[in-house]
């Protein structure tokens, strides 16, 4: 491979793995994700942290949802986010977005669950939780709106 052309592969792969720096989130600044999946499209107001900072620096994605367990589906990041938000969840609820540590995925719930320490609350829903319920595996799109 010439090196013209190792240049630029390797400039692609490392694009791939940094953050993407054209939209950096400051602190402070209320946020918005939209998410759209099987015809549908809904929101989440987007908790102030470090790691959400990182997962709206990664947008826009396109990832794919799955089914998991019997109250969330789950999307899987190419890479880990930042884990400094982590901070105790004391209003759990149908709707919350989380960040599961363990395996590095995003948590869509859509059914009551419980706070564990490898959770951390990335936003709320805005509006119905039916997107949720349909059933399989789709792509997703996930999208900064403010």
């Amino acid at each position: 491979m010439s090196g013209w052309k190792r240049r630029h592969v390797l400039a692609g792969v490392a694009s791939l793995m940094l953050p993407n720096l054209a939209h950096p989130q400051k602190a402070g600044v209320e946020m918005r994700l939209r998410c759209r999946f099987a015809d549908r499209d809904f929101s989440y107001r987007l908790v102030d942290h470090a790691t959400t900072r990182d997962l709206t620096s990664l947008l826009p994605l396109r990832l794919e949802i799955e089914d998991f367990s019997t109250n969330e589906k789950l999307a899987h990041l190419a890479r880990r986010l930042d884990e400094t938000g982590r901070q105790p969840i004391t209003a759990e609820a149908p709707g919350d977005l989380c960040y599961f540590r363990g395996w590095g995925n995003l948590a869509f719930f859509h059914g009551p669950y419980r706070y564990r320490d490898d959770l951390i609350l990335l936003g709320k829903i805005e509006g119905p939780l039916d997107p949720l319920f349909t059933r399989g595996s789709h792509a997703l799109q996930l999208d900064l709106l403010s």
